[in-house]
């Protein structure tokens, strides 16, 4: 590491990432125990309003304290919720222009429909939008907006093989901060051709180098990685103090109390490298106090999650619990004197600005219900003792029926886990919880024809995907769940003879696939690319058949049309042996 002499520096930072629109509070059921008695509040948590008056206390702290203050958000703001689906990245950069963040880094989700969303999105923003491992080099200047020329974006640079990176400047003393996301952003999104990704490793060390160069020693990576990517990277890359994380929606530090789960320390440090994520959906906000050395070393840090909550709790006392055998006020204390919580109130502005530009168009779809569920629909994306997903089947079945209905001879779905997005509660369906939460993300399906042999090869490989069973694998949200296909794979087996069985549900009865024969099968546009270990569905005669119903389209249609699925428990149609 070059040894720059500077002066030493205070700093406190606060970040968010993987927002997904959730610009309105999340109704979050926590899980308490006190005095062996269980109880299952709910809480209103998060949102932008919330973030907003928090970061607003922090900056007024560090002003006080003497301290410099960032606010930095690690990618993945777009796909989520209502507001997307309706209002695109308008939305977005609306409501994040009012947070006052000083660098944002660009997600896989801002891809999903390609170059021109994010393009557009980073022409309304007021914050630099950072990519640094972003070729946009050979952008084809005929688009009707372009990335390469706008001098908000800091992509790759190729003459120096490096990133852009900006400079914020405490007491003087400048920090640099660039951005970093997964190589394999091609594999689960989908940039433009002539906009590749390029390595991050060898990119963060050119980075390193020229930041050095030019005189400073104190250096964020804002990362859009993954957190593993995170852990492992101070063991490649060197003289990075801080990573501020996101992808992988981990909410470090111990909620436990809540029932939400204990994950690593907030802030684990890897070598000299502190590594911090703040979750998902924007329920919390990440903030730390950092003193940077005359070396650029960080020689003290600390702090912490928080989650953002409002004054109210919720009891059900409908089901098992009675208000004679409920603390109340002692789980209230318990909740709000949590040492990982904030109870604050929602900035009026933020509020405003939901109100009178978007919530009516969204409120008309959360008050259309569709279906009933007397049980929980359980999401999960690989099976596990309990069973897997209770909803991912059934919308696989959706694309089916969608289809049939408009008079194609549909055989089988295949649809991946990490396109479901959220479990459904015991209650009332509206049209909103399906577009804005379980399929949030707008991408059509299609059909296509395949033979036999290539099915086997689709489910081997995806599970493969999603278990790195002797791949490298981009994720658990390959895993693959069907509907009229039953199969049972073997992770023991050799590469390429996994699946020791796989059926298809051909006039009431389970029968054998044959390997020559052309079956006509459906999946998400996203699926039919063949990425994320489903390459084998390239081989599909010719280029299939995107329709325009989207995933949620199909899912609302059948709860509507056949709202009986819901009740009985759907069969696993597979054996992950």
């Amino acid at each position: 590491m070059t040894m720059i002499k500077s002066r030493a520096i205070r700093l406190k930072l606060a970040h968010i990432n993987d927002t997904h629109s959730y610009f309105e509070p999340t109704s979050l059921q926590l899980n308490i125990n006190i005095d062996e008695t269980e109880s299952s509040p709910f809480v209103s948590a998060g949102g932008f309003a919330r973030i907003k008056t928090r970061v607003e206390d922090l900056k007024q702290q560090a002003f006080s304290n003497q301290q410099g203050f960032l606010f930095l958000h690690a990618g993945d703001c777009f796909q989520g919720t209502l507001y997307y689906s309706l209002f695109k990245g308008e939305a977005n950069s609306t409501l994040l222009n009012q947070l006052g963040l000083d660098a944002m880094a660009v997600g896989n989700h801002e891809l999903d429909m390609g170059n021109l969303p994010v393009a557009e999105f980073a022409n309304r923003i007021d914050f630099p939008l950072l990519a640094g491992n972003w070729d946009l080099s050979n952008e084809l200047s005929n688009k009707s907006v372009t990335l390469s020329g706008n001098p908000s974006v800091y992509s790759y640079k190729p003459s120096t093989q490096s990133a852009q990176w900006i400079v914020k400047h405490v007491d003087q003393e400048p920090i640099a901060i660039f951005a970093l996301a997964l190589d394999k952003m091609a594999d689960i999104s989908n940039p433009d051709v002539d906009t590749p990704f390029v390595n991050t490793i060898q990119t963060a060390r050119n980075t390193v180098k020229e930041i050095h160069k030019a005189g400073i020693n104190k250096i964020i990576l804002l990362s859009h990685m993954g957190y593993e990517a995170d852990l492992d990277f101070a063991n490649h890359v060197d003289g990075v103090s801080l990573i501020v994380g996101g992808h992988s929606h981990v909410l470090q530090g111990d909620f436990s109390a809540l029932g939400l789960g204990n994950s690593d320390p907030y802030g684990i440090k890897v070598k000299d490298t502190h590594v911090v994520q703040a979750g998902f959906h924007a329920l919390a906000l990440g903030h730390c106090d950092i003193e940077f050395d005359q070396y650029g070393r960080i020689s003290h840090f600390e702090g912490k999650n928080e989650l953002l909550l409002g004054r109210r709790l919720f009891v059900d006392t409908s089901r098992s619990q009675s208000w004679q055998d409920i603390d109340y006020h002692r789980i209230k204390s318990l909740v709000d004197n949590h040492p990982n919580v904030t109870v604050c109130r929602k900035d009026p502005t933020i509020k405003l600005i939901l109100r009178e530009r978007y919530q009516a168009r969204v409120s008309v779809l959360q008050q259309t219900y569709i279906a009933n569920t007397k049980r929980k629909l359980r999401h999960v994306r690989i099976p596990g003792e309990q069973g897997g997903s209770d909803i991912a089947p059934l919308v696989a079945e959706s694309f089916m029926y969608t289809l049939i209905q408009q008079g194609h001879d549909i055989e089988f779905a295949i649809h991946n886990a990490g396109g479901v997005r959220n479990s459904l509660n015991p209650g009332r369906i509206s049209v909103a919880d399906i577009a804005g939460k379980v399929l949030p993300f707008l991408v059509p399906i299609g059909y296509y024809q395949i033979k036999g042999k290539y099915i086997a090869q689709i489910i081997e490989g995806s599970i493969n995907n999603a278990t790195n069973n002797g791949v490298d694998g981009t994720g658990s949200g390959s895993y693959p769940y069907t509907a009229n296909l039953r199969f049972h794979y073997d992770a023991l087996a050799r590469a390429g003879e996994r699946i020791t069985s796989i059926e298809i549900l051909n006039g009431g009865e389970w029968r054998s696939i044959e390997a020559e024969r052309c079956y006509t099968g459906t999946s998400s546009a996203y699926t039919m690319k063949g990425k994320e270990g489903y390459e084998a569905i390239l081989n599909m005669v010719g280029e299939g058949q995107v329709t325009h119903f989207s995933m949620a389209d199909c899912f609302i249609q059948y709860l509507s049309e056949k709202p009986e699925i819901l009740a009985y428990k759907p069969q696993i149609s597979d054996d992950n042996g």
